[in-house]
């Protein structure tokens, strides 16, 4: 079996897409700080998404947690009752199956301290799985969602374009330049924490404009540490709050189907709606009284980012956590080539900040890709953990950064304390892990980490590091000189033949000093061969 080494591509660009069948229904649920939102569609075979149905119903969770750390019994009940409602919607789509039904919950029930209580509570009563979600996990799906707009208008492509959502707990923000996400961070600070600290405040109008104004702007100086102000030309808002100034300014729709506010304009209306108490924002703007206390906070927020920023234009766009979650469920889950590419190009700024050997790094995750691929039958890892692979490959030596001795212990520290876009803190933890054990140490049920890991886990852990110890001995010698590998298993070993190399003492001896993992995990002790044609 011959697998061939390819270009940088191979590595960015790695994994399949499955297709889903013809058409079938399915519902996303999100819980959040202030709603429950439910959305139901069809799901074609092309991956087109047609919505069906839409609900959504005001909750109390983010003021009982931002307020007091835990889900009150009451509020743990009326969301049984939001939900029950809702099952009774999904029965007349017949929706009843697990895999037909994705739930949520983002910030407030991620924070409280009683998650485990309210999630098993909806569990017993409705039967609806709840899945809380990390901030890592809301920018993937939110990317997922903003990204077939941001490459429909060239302009996109042009300039540096900041993604902003502000929810009830937390602001999520996104930097991407030529559509690739060159930063990514969740903040806690949302228009319902806002709204907390105007209620803490007993002050003018005034003083409390100026103390939102102020903690907006710690977000924005944390931002600016990590984006060049000057090429940042596009906002695109995401978010309840934005869409309804849209539609109160009447904003121009692009050939994209973003609606463009002028910055002076929102500013101006946000004015408005900060002078008013909630009594008079429902009765002039027939909104709900949760959407009225949160809704000037959400929108100075916006304000303060696009002026920190000198932009005079604001793109708002008819996307949320929903349309990401669809757009994920239509491709089943599966990992599409352009998040995987995002996801290769964090780990890579990630080396490059720590000053990585990235020719070697980038050499053997392209080796880890090809024996990924020509050992399936040995392994029978999940293709994510593929991406999860090609990560610590890149970043497995980045603790040289601070200093030799132990170093693979400091790669580690640097991968679970930093920001890889779009990968959970386990898959995080996984990677780390990954990493340190591309030496010669083998993972201990005394290892930090490790131990805090479920079985498949801690067998998924001890499978990629075997192979990235093969990989990294492949290219012992830091030349990228081997471009083709063929496999073929003999008896108990498994020979790997190289063609057009002359000399493998190196790798050999590399080998020969950190592949015992291998063969205790695959049963195989590996023979490097010259292969002559």
């Amino acid at each position: 079996m011959l697998i061939g080494l390819r270009g940088l591509e191979g590595v960015e660009n790695g994994g399949g897409h499955r297709s889903p069948p013809h058409v079938r229904p399915v519902a996303v649920i999100d819980i959040g700080a202030t709603s429950i939102r439910m959305a139901i569609a069809e799901l074609h075979e092309s991956g087109e998404v047609h919505l069906l149905s839409t609900l959504s119903q005001a909750v109390h969770l983010g003021r009982d947690v931002f307020s007091k750390g835990v889900i009150d019994k009451a509020t743990i009940e009326e969301c049984v009752r939001v939900l029950r409602s809702y099952r009774r919607v999904l029965a007349e789509y017949e929706l009843s199956r697990p895999d037909q039904i994705r739930v949520v919950a983002t910030s407030a029930v991620r924070e409280s301290m009683n998650k485990l209580a309210f999630q098993d509570r909806i569990y017993t009563a409705t039967g609806l799985q709840v899945e809380v979600i990390d901030e890592a996990e809301v920018s993937r799906i939110t990317y997922l969602g903003v990204q077939p707009l941001l490459k429909s208008d060239k302009q996109f492509a042009e300039w540096g374009t900041l993604v902003v959502e502000v929810g009830g707990g937390s602001t999520e923000i996104l930097v991407l330049q030529n559509c690739d996400v060159q930063f990514s961070q969740t903040y806690r600070l949302g228009s319902l924490r806002l709204r907390e600290t105007i209620e803490a405040y007993q002050s003018s109008r005034v003083t409390i404009r100026h103390i939102l104004e102020t903690q907006m702007r710690r977000v924005i100086e944390q931002v600016s540490q990590h984006v060049n102000r000057s090429e940042i030309r596009n906002m695109v808002a995401l978010g309840g709050d934005m869409r309804f100034a849209a539609h109160q300014l009447g904003g121009e729709v692009g050939h994209d189907g973003m609606l463009r506010l002028k910055v002076n304009e929102l500013e101006q209306l946000t004015n408005t709606i900060l002078d008013l108490n909630e009594d008079k924002i429902v009765h002039k703007y027939h909104i709900s009284f949760p959407d009225a206390g949160t809704l000037g906070p959400a929108l100075l927020a916006y304000v303060q980012m696009a002026k920190s920023f000198q932009l005079d234009e604001i793109h708002v766009a008819n996307v949320n956590l929903r349309d990401g979650m669809l757009t994920d469920m239509a491709s089943h889950g599966a990992l599409n080539e352009d998040f995987r590419n995002q996801v290769v190009r964090s780990a890579i700024e990630l080396g490059r900040k720590f000053n990585f050997a990235e020719a070697h790094a980038r050499h053997v995750a392209k080796l880890c890709k090809i024996l990924f691929q020509g050992l399936r039958e040995e392994h029978h890892l999940e293709p994510r953990f593929e991406l999860l692979l090609t990560v610590a490959a890149l970043l497995h030596e980045i603790g040289l950064y601070i200093g030799p001795s132990g170093y693979h212990k400091h790669s580690m520290y640097l991968i679970l304390n930093s920001e890889l876009f779009g990968l959970s803190r386990t898959d995080v933890m996984l990677i780390g892990l990954t990493a340190r054990y591309h030496r010669k140490t083998s993972p201990k049920p005394t290892h930090t980490g490790f131990t805090q890991l479920d079985r498949d886990q801690r067998i998924a852990v001890v499978k990629m590091a075997a192979l990235l110890r093969l990989a990294d001995a492949l290219d012992a010698s830091h030349s990228q000189r081997l471009h083709e590998l063929w496999f073929a298993r003999e008896g108990s070993r498994l020979v790997i033949s190289l063609p057009q190399v002359e000399d493998l003492a190196l790798e050999q001896l590399a080998l020969k000093q950190t592949g015992a993992l291998f063969e205790e995990t695959y049963g195989m002790s590996v023979l490097l061969r010259k292969l002559r044609q």
